[in-house]
């Protein structure tokens, strides 16, 4: 049996485009999950469009501060602790609470109810929850993103070969369309390097 090849995926929890390509992912884990295994990495987009005369960076601000994308993925790392998995089922449910459902993904209730549906063990979750040290991971993705891969905003897509590709999927496919549009895509950003940039216009209304 082959070794699935590995997808990094940067991701937001604020970012609408992660949050189809989260859902995606999720259907192309059920029905290609032999094939290609996917694993989420932090990219706070808060942190690239800090005013430029902000010296400190998001994963170093003390925890009184308001800052949605600090909270939210120091609390994805507190849910990495439980394994990939758990960490997965976390970033959906925080994402659907914040998209679907209109929450403030930033809160402490919002964040406890997206572990408490993932099915974390919450006491295990809150004592995490507590450990600024756990915000390194958010910091080494981001640099990691950003000097290997050049990232710049979600979702971005690391294939095996070192390409990397942002993309703006806007709604999520279908269970149909999920297998079918990834195959495209691969397609496209592994085989037409001299395909650079696609995006649509926006007819002015009448």
């Amino acid at each position: 049996m082959s070794v699935p090849e590995k997808v990094e995926v940067y991701f937001d929890y604020a970012c609408p485009f992660a949050d189809s390509a989260a859902r995606w992912v999720s259907e192309l884990r059920k029905q290609i999950g032999d094939e290609v295994q996917f694993e989420f990495k932090f990219f706070p987009l808060e942190q690239v469009n800090a005013p430029a005369d902000v010296e400190e960076a998001i994963w170093d601000l003390p925890r009184e501060n308001r800052s949605p994308a600090r909270h939210s993925m120091q609390a994805g790392a507190a849910a990495l602790q439980q394994g990939a998995e758990a960490f997965d089922a976390f970033n959906l449910e925080l994402m659907r609470l914040k998209h679907s459902e209109g929450k403030d993904h930033g809160k402490r209730a919002s964040i406890l109810e997206a572990a408490r549906r993932a099915g974390l063990n919450l006491a295990r979750f809150e004592e995490d929850l507590e450990d600024d040290d756990l915000l390194d991971i958010v910091r080494e993705h981001f640099e990691t993103g950003v000097a290997e891969h050049g990232v710049f905003g979600t979702p971005t897509f690391v294939f095996p070969s070192g390409t990397s590709v942002y993309l703006q999927l806007l709604p999520a496919p279908t269970a149909e369309e999920a297998v079918p549009l990834w195959r495209e895509f691969v397609a496209t950003a592994e085989g037409r390097p001299n395909f650079r940039e696609f995006k649509r216009t926006r007819r002015p209304s009448k």
